[in-house]
């Protein structure tokens, strides 16, 4: 089990959280926001102009230095995952946050679900009106080498029409998009899944795209802040795979029937992601 804890790093953070708010805005009269900085790398904000419908393509762009990582969105033992939160006033809305498929870290018995390298979060936003759009948007996120930076930037961003092209904004935006885990498929699916009857495994039967002999990552995320990744017993036939999931401590009374988890299953260089209805 993997809860986001206050161990080392998170007091750390906790520590330094009140210098990371004086970060200023970065604005631009563009769909680039200009960079904003910080020890462990930096960070933009990337957009195109509203559809017909007021929908927005955007993203976060997030450049770790070499040796540094930043996290996913169920980060792991003690880290933060990325926050974005975008002014009332600006009269845009955040609709979600896309990730793309993260690694798995292992330091002792610190296990982060991160990335080591430059990283897009695509961003679905919703602008209220018509007419010119400003997007004023605080972004924060953990980074962190020997320790965690807490890295929090305001940044803003005008944009133009939407009759004009933006090949380079439009390229960042699909190479994101890209890098995202892909939806269930005939050949890529859990077929099946039951919670034990004591709440401690999750079983999970799986058809796999390669006939490899290696158990493929998987992550179970269930109530906020919580992610599931020890597996127990797992057995690899062919394209199919079985195996138990180990569930730890839940929060306190958590009534787990009618809710939603997700999964994230990695097998080799193909990723997908699903969600399991609980009973």
């Amino acid at each position: 089990m993997m809860i986001i804890s206050s161990g080392p790093r998170g007091l750390l953070m906790a520590v330094v959280s009140a210098v990371a708010a004086l970060v200023p805005f970065y604005s631009a009269h563009a769909e680039m926001s200009a960079w904003a900085d910080n020890e462990g790398g930096r960070m933009r904000l990337v957009a195109l102009a509203p559809d017909a419908g007021g929908k927005i393509r955007a993203a976060l762009q997030i450049e770790p230095k070499p040796g540094w990582i930043t996290y996913w969105k169920e980060p792991g033992n003690s880290g933060i995952p990325p926050q974005v939160t975008i002014a009332a006033e600006s009269g845009v809305t955040l609709d979600a946050i896309a990730y793309p498929v993260p690694k798995h870290f292992f330091n002792g018995a610190i296990e982060d679900i991160a990335y080591d390298a430059p990283v897009t979060l695509p961003l679905s936003l919703t602008a209220a009106g018509k007419g010119p759009v400003t997007i004023d948007a605080a972004a924060f996120i953990g980074i962190c080498k020997d320790i965690c930076i807490p890295f929090q930037a305001n940044l803003q961003l005008k944009l133009g029409p939407a009759i004009q092209s933006h090949p380079q904004e439009e390229a960042i935006l699909q190479a994101a998009d890209a890098r995202l885990p892909k939806p269930p498929s005939q050949d890529f699916d859990v077929t099946a899944h039951a919670m034990s009857p004591d709440r401690k495994t999750l079983s999970l039967d799986l058809v796999l795209p390669g006939e490899g002999k290696a158990a493929p990552d998987i992550i179970v995320t269930g109530p906020s802040g919580y992610a599931f990744t020890k597996q127990i017993g797992g057995k690899r036939d062919g394209a199919t795979f079985k195996v138990d999931v180990s569930i730890g401590k839940l929060p306190k009374d958590y009534d787990m029937a009618g809710k939603q988890w997700s999964v994230l299953v990695i097998d080799g260089e193909r990723a997908m992601e699903t969600t399991l209805a609980l009973e």
